[in-house]
């Protein structure tokens, strides 16, 4: 069967799968998991997308993510290359790591999000050696697994600062101090049936998990790909504003600094400036090292990867520089 063409577009809402070449693990220690969800939250700031929950299993993630810049292919892209390269260091192994494309279904609002996240987050009590356990013990498990956003949903845990939990919180009530025990009684009353009627749903359609009007609504959107696009895998129906460009960047960049814009293009030894200008270029206009080594009259695109492996280096030991970035993505968001 075909592979479907990829349907993009700002504010689109996906579950998203990801799964070991021929079933074999892509977790193999407690490090390779938190390698994996360091990569999401790096690769969530670099996108500008965000992730409403998570479920890590040994060889297969669940993601329900939101697309502000209709960018999962990049985003998609750069998480699973660095957890790749990661593994194979790590491991020892070369090749494939992950089973083809990531599996992507756009998701309808509210109701479907909702039952999405309880059908993510009951995964871990669903594998075969825990079915024939009593629903007490399927509960505890659930409560104590350490791998997906649940235990920080039902506050058993801190907030995660890479997942927004307000969309789906939100649906819980008015109340906020209650959202996590009204929520945590919403996931665990499916432990016993979870919803047959949403899973057989999500079969329905290799698209879309929604309403008949939504998936009226993607099938014509897939239609339009397919007349016109012949060769090209991934297709995206983009308002404008999916990137910036390079004089907004820039001066976006100038105002969260506090300095001229021109002064960015100046050299200043150890200063952040440029590295911040660089990634904000990389990330928000999307560009290449080497394009941004044009925007700053320099010579090839190796003197950009030292900035940026610098910044990174750099935002590990100063929280300050992750703030600053988010800011440059809240200024140029704030475009629209």
């Amino acid at each position: 069967m075909a592979r479907p063409l990829r349907i993009e577009f700002t504010g689109a809402v996906y579950h998203v799968t990801i799964r070991g070449n021929q079933r074999r693990g892509i977790f193999l220690s407690t490090q390779d998991r938190e390698r994996f969800l360091f990569k999401l939250e790096e690769s969530v700031q670099r996108y500008d997308v965000r992730v409403y929950l998570f479920c890590l299993m040994t060889n297969h993630v669940h993601l329900v993510v939101e697309t502000p810049r209709g960018n999962l292919g990049k985003f998609m892209h750069r998480l699973q290359t660095a957890y790749t390269v990661y593994f194979n260091r790590r491991h020892k192994e070369s090749g494939h790591l992950m089973q083809g494309r990531y599996g992507a279904t756009l998701v309808d609002t509210d109701e479907y999000i909702l039952k999405l996240s309880r059908y993510v987050h009951l995964n871990p009590v669903y594998i075969g050696a825990y079915r024939k356990k009593t629903t007490k013990e399927r509960i505890d498990i659930l409560r104590q697994y350490r791998w997906s956003s649940y235990r920080s949903y039902i506050g058993k845990v801190k907030p995660l600062s890479f997942v927004s939990y307000a969309p789906v919180l939100t649906m819980m009530g008015r109340t906020k101090r209650k959202q996590p025990s009204t929520y945590r009684r919403f996931v665990e009353s499916g432990i016993a049936d979870i919803d047959s009627a949403f899973v057989e749903s999500k079969r329905r359609s290799r698209l879309c998990l929604g309403s008949e009007a939504f998936h009226d609504k993607i099938d014509a959107m897939y239609r339009t790909l397919i007349e016109g696009v012949e060769s090209k895998e991934d297709v995206s129906f983009r308002r404008e504003g999916g990137a910036y460009s390079v004089d907004a960047v820039m001066k976006r960049v100038s105002e969260v600094l506090g300095i001229d814009p021109t002064e960015l293009l100046s050299r200043r030894r150890d200063s952040l400036a440029r590295p911040l200008a660089a990634q904000a270029l990389c990330d928000h206009a999307g560009l290449t090292q080497r394009e941004v080594a044009n925007v700053f009259n320099l010579s090839s695109g190796g003197a950009i990867s030292k900035q940026l492996a610098r910044l990174s280096g750099l935002s590990k030991k100063d929280k300050s520089i992750e703030k600053t970035q988010k800011g440059i993505a809240r200024r140029l968001r704030a475009m629209h």
